[in-house]
C-alpha cells in the first residue's frame, strides 16, 4: 500500500506541498488562513497521513531515543514502577527508552554514558535507587539531562524526587488522627535527604498537634530488617514506651513487627505502626498488613520524561526550563493502626 506523503495532502487540500508541511509541521511564525489550516488537517485526516518521524528527527538533529541510566533500580523488584513510568511517558511521546544499569560502578557509568552519546540520545534520566544528592557526571553536561530520584546542588539539572517532609508528616499526622501522642520514629542512621525531610516532617506534625519533639522517641539504626528490630527494640522496651511507631521503610516496619511480638506486644492493639516505601511484597505480606506511605515511583518515571522533554525541546536546550519537583506521597491505608491502648 503507498504511504501517504505531504505531497497527497496538498493535493486534496488545494494547496501547496510547503504550505501542508508548514501546517502539519506546525511551524512558527507562518501566517495561515484558518479555514487553509482546516481543509489541511481534514485532508490529512481522510487520508490516513502518518509523519514520517525519520525524516522529521534529521530535520531536527533529533534521534527519538533517550537513555534511562541508573545504578541499580533496573535489577530492584519494588521500584520498578520507575521504569515503567518512564517508559510509557516516552511511548506516549514518540520516544524509545534506551536503558543501562551501572550497579554503582563508576568506571561502568562513563563507558554507558559514552555508549549513549554515541547513539546520539535526545536526552538522559539519570537515576538513583534512593534519594540523595549527587555529583553529576561532567560528560552529562553535553546532553540534556534530567535527575530522577536524585538532585543536585547545581541547579543547572532538573530533578524528579519524592516529598520526603510531605510523607513523614502524612504518617505522623495519621497516628496522631488516631490518638496516639506518644510516637517513636525507627529512622535510618544514614544523613541522606530521605531521612531529614521524613524527621522534619514528624517533628512537624508533633508540632502542630501541640506535641514537643522528644528526642528519645527517635533511634536510628540500619535502613533494613534487622535494623528496624534493633531500634523498634530499644524503643519498646524502655518504661514508657510509644504507642506507635512510624518507620522510615517498610524493611525497618517488618523488624518492628519482630521486636514487638518478642515483647508480646500485638499490633495494632498494642501498638499501631507505619512504614514508608509501600514495598508491596513487605507491606501486604506482614500480618496484619501494614499501613505505610507509598514512594510515587510510576509517577517520578512520567514527571521525569516530561521534565526531559521540556529542556531537548528548548529553543537553547543548553538553557533551557529547570525545574526541582517533589511528588505528593500518598498514605496505603491497611490493617496496622488503630487507637492506643489504654495503658
Amino acid at each position: 500500500m503507498k504511504r501517504v506523503g505531504i505531497k497527497d495532502v496538498a493535493a486534496a487540500a488545494g494547496v501547496s506541498a510547503t504550505t501542508v508541511s508548514h501546517i502539519l509541521n506546525a511551524v512558527e511564525g507562518k501566517r495561515i488562513n484558518p479555514e487553509t489550516r482546516r481543509s489541511v488537517l481534514q485532508a490529512a485526516e481522510q487520508l490516513g497521513y502518518q509523519p514520517n518521524k525519520l525524516a522529521r528527527g534529521l530535520r531536527l538533529s533529533r534521534s527519538s531515543t533517550v537513555g534511562f541510566l541508573s545504578d541499580e533500580i533496573a535489577t530492584t523488584p519494588h521500584a520498578g514502577q520507575i521504569i515503567r513510568g518512564a517508559q510509557e511517558a516516552a511511548a506516549e511521546r514518540g520516544l524509545l527508552l534506551l536503558m543501562l544499569n551501572t550497579g554503582g560502578d563508576r568506571e561502568l557509568e562513563h563507558k554507558e554514558i559514552a555508549l549513549l552519546l554515541q547513539h546520539r540520545v535526545d536526552g538522559i534520566l539519570y537515576a538513583s535507587m534512593y534519594h540523595r544528592v549527587v555529583e553529576v557526571p561532567e560528560p552529562l553536561r553535553s546532553v540534556p539531562t534530567v535527575l530522577l530520584d536524585a538532585r543536585s546542588h547545581d541547579p543547572a539539572f532538573s530533578s524528579v524526587v519524592p516529598d520526603e517532609e510531605q510523607g513523614g508528616h502524612t504518617a505522623t499526622r495519621t497516628l496522631l488522627a488516631h490518638g496516639h501522642r506518644r510516637i517513636g520514629f525507627v529512622t535510618n542512621s544514614d544523613d541522606i535527604p530521605a531521612s531529614r525531610g521524613r524527621l522534619a516532617g514528624y517533628r512537624a506534625a508533633l508540632s502542630e498537634a501541640g506535641i514537643d519533639f522528644d528526642a528519645g522517641l527517635v533511634v536510628a539504626d540500619r535502613s533494613d530488617a534487622p535494623g528496624g528490630y534493633r531500634a523498634a527494640r530499644t524503643l519498646l522496651a524502655a518504661p514508657n514506651r510509644p504507642t506507635a511507631l512510624f518507620c522510615f521503610t517498610d524493611r525497618m516496619a517488618m523488624g518492628a513487627y519482630r521486636a514487638a511480638a518478642e515483647l508480646g506486644l500485638v499490633v495494632p492493639r498494642d501498638l499501631s505502626v507505619i512504614g514508608f516505601d509501600n514495598q508491596e511484597l513487605i507491606s501486604e505480606n506482614l500480618f496484619p498488613a501494614l499501613t505505610t506511605v507509598a514512594l510515587p515511583h510510576y509517577e517520578m518515571g512520567a514527571r521525569a520524561i516530561a521534565q526531559l522533554q521540556a529542556v531537548i525541546e528548548a529553543p537553547e536546550p543548553a538553557a533551557g526550563p529547570r525545574s526541582q519537583e517533589m511528588l505528593h506521597c500518598p498514605l496505603v491505608t491497611r490493617d496496622s493502626v488503630a487507637p492506643p491502648p489504654r495503658l
